[in-house]
């Protein structure tokens, strides 16, 4: 059974900390983060990286080159690096070791684009209110499909009962997590305090949570000045939320080695904005990022109608902007190309390939998202990703194209998967 604490997220984050009442690291628990700290910071070091950084800098910058590949094998990484793997037994040390090794084998074994940094981020220690409910979900296993039970069953009399969501950090903790991390291995990697406050900006995956996702769509036609209603609550909560993190200096450029979007990196020279202030930064400074998977069985117009008018206030915000994930944008498009300094697209397998090429060009971002599925099995088919790598890369030659393997809840138990993909794309990319 996997550590619920090492369930990993996009970019390969862990979702959540187990904080001991007090930190500690035994003799054997410091050798071992020391010596993985050293190989990431040596990996760090190779040309390569400076190479990886600038391609990724003009990418975004909308300069011609090659096409980017980079693979987070997600829930994944659990077969990659096994439990018995990890050799530490603080439940904290044992996510910042795993987080180490991904570097490594990141770096080592899969060797796609992904820069290889000498940094190691602490988020900040903290919780969120929520909407005033406690959220309660019914799932069929510990990493299976769930649904959320809705809070609210009839609109007049559980509306009242939403409450705006507050963020409570404690810095307390946060700045003891910090010292720790920094006396542990701050003389090998920079230790910086880096908070991540959001994934997405998208609204409709807590409207489904609040509402149910099957009304999410019935709605909209039986009920939908109530739809206007939630959407402008979440639209206004993620507003507050903002603002709170901006005016009180909480957030953090996602300008270089962060994870933007449904994928790729936010290296750019076109951010952050000028007259950047470094002890202040702002959202025009930075990337944002909305999608609206839930919503991928509905109307574009209806999209256009409940969705993105609340989207579109959010991103407005923002200096540059990505939009999309698994949902299929080509239906979408003259709705979502309205959003301003939108450079990231996403192109999700069941889009129109070849149609988005043309939409996209070389105007923004092609975030190819090939699809998860053959990484799946024990043995891959490594002619028919390979046949479908290079159709699609063909058809969209002319775009400025990353190609992103992500959503991978399993590799069937068969890591190489994830490293042979990597070398499939990049011989389909250096065929072209």
């Amino acid at each position: 059974m996997n550590d619920p604490s090492m369930e990993q997220a996009a970019a390969g984050s862990s979702t959540t900390y187990n904080i001991a009442d007090k930190l500690f690291a035994t003799k054997e628990e410091r050798k071992i983060l020391r010596d993985l700290a050293k190989k990431v910071k040596e990996l760090s070091e190779r040309p390569i990286e400076t190479e990886k950084t600038e391609l990724w800098t003009a990418h975004n910058d909308l300069k011609p080159v090659r096409p980017l590949i980079f693979c987070d094998p997600e829930n994944g990484w659990n077969e990659i690096i096994t439990q018995n793997m990890i050799k530490c037994t603080n439940p904290l040390l044992r996510v910042w070791e795993m987080v180490l090794r991904k570097e490594i084998f990141w770096g080592e074994d899969m060797q796609d684009d992904r820069v290889i940094e000498h940094y190691f981020n602490i988020p900040f220690h903290y919780r969120e209110t929520g909407y005033g409910f406690e959220q309660k979900t019914i799932r069929t296993s510990s990493q299976g499909s769930c649904v959320w039970i809705k809070k609210i069953e009839d609109y007049e009399r559980d509306f009242p009962v939403l409450s705006m969501s507050e963020i409570i950090i404690d810095y307390k903790t946060t700045e003891t997590i910090l010292a720790f991390a920094e006396e542990l291995i701050g003389d090998i990697l920079q230790i910086r305090l880096k908070g991540v406050w959001w994934w997405t900006l998208g609204m409709t995956w807590d409207f489904i949570k609040i509402r149910g996702l099957e009304n999410l769509m019935l709605d909209m036609l039986l009920y939908p000045d109530w739809v206007h209603k939630l959407m402008d609550f979440l639209c206004t909560n993620i507003h507050k939320k903002l603002d709170f993190l901006e005016k009180n200096k909480l957030l953090a450029l996602n300008t270089e080695g962060s994870y933007v979007g449904s994928g790729g990196f936010g290296w750019t020279d076109q951010l952050p904005r000028p007259g950047f202030d470094p002890e202040h930064v702002k959202l025009m400074d930075m990337w944002g990022f909305a999608e609206s998977q839930e919503t991928v069985g509905i109307d574009p117009e209806a999209f256009g109608e409940f969705v993105f008018p609340y989207q579109l206030s959010i991103l407005e915000r923002f200096g540059l902007n990505c939009y999309g994930c698994c949902e299929p944008l080509d239906q979408r498009w003259h709705i979502i190309n309205k959003i301003p300094r939108l450079r990231r697209v996403s192109v999700s397998p069941w889009a129109d390939i070849p149609g988005m090429a043309e939409l996209l060009g070389s105007n923004y971002v092609y975030s190819m998202k090939p699809s998860p599925t053959p990484l799946s099995f024990s043995t891959m088919d490594k002619d028919k990703i390979r046949a479908d790598l290079r159709n699609n890369l063909r058809a969209t030659r002319d775009c400025r194209v990353e190609v992103i393997m992500k959503d991978n809840h399993t590799l069937g138990n068969n890591p190489m998967n994830a490293v042979h993909w990597c070398r499939i794309a990049k011989e389909e990319i250096n065929s072209l």
